[in-house]
């Protein structure tokens, strides 16, 4: 008899603990879902030119090209990529240092090429 109610007792604790951990789970994951941010990518500019995120918060961005093809490079992030004309490019990270980095189109795409920036102001969310 005192075995029976030890199993039942230690099956309890098993299934009551698996539900408080996927409670957990799930309330976390819901707490980071990433910062979605479009930017389109045309003749000679990116827009939005700035975009503000939160260190330690993940980011999904997701460059869009209608004219031609583009790319965006943010050296000091990490982020590489390239976007074909009439496609998409999605980008996944997780500013790891605050500060205001620099971006720009890193795939020649005429003549204003060189002026194509983005700004990207990463905010420490704990000194706000």
């Amino acid at each position: 008899m005192k075995l029976r109610t030890l199993l039942i007792v230690s099956s309890l604790f098993a299934v009551l603990t698996g539900y408080a951990v996927a409670r957990t789970n799930r309330a976390s994951n819901t707490s980071h879902n990433p910062q979605t941010i479009t930017i389109r990518a045309s003749r000679f500019a990116f827009e939005p030119s700035e975009i503000t995120v939160k260190k330690g918060e993940p980011v999904t961005v997701i460059v869009q090209s209608e004219d031609v093809s583009h790319g965006l490079l943010i050296e000091d992030l990490g982020i590489r990529a390239e976007v074909k004309k009439g496609q998409s490019a999605t980008i996944n990270f997780t500013p790891e240092a605050s500060g205001t980095f620099g971006g720009k189109c890193a795939h020649f795409c005429g003549s204003g090429h060189g002026s194509m920036t983005l700004t990207v102001h990463v905010v420490d969310p704990e000194a706000q």
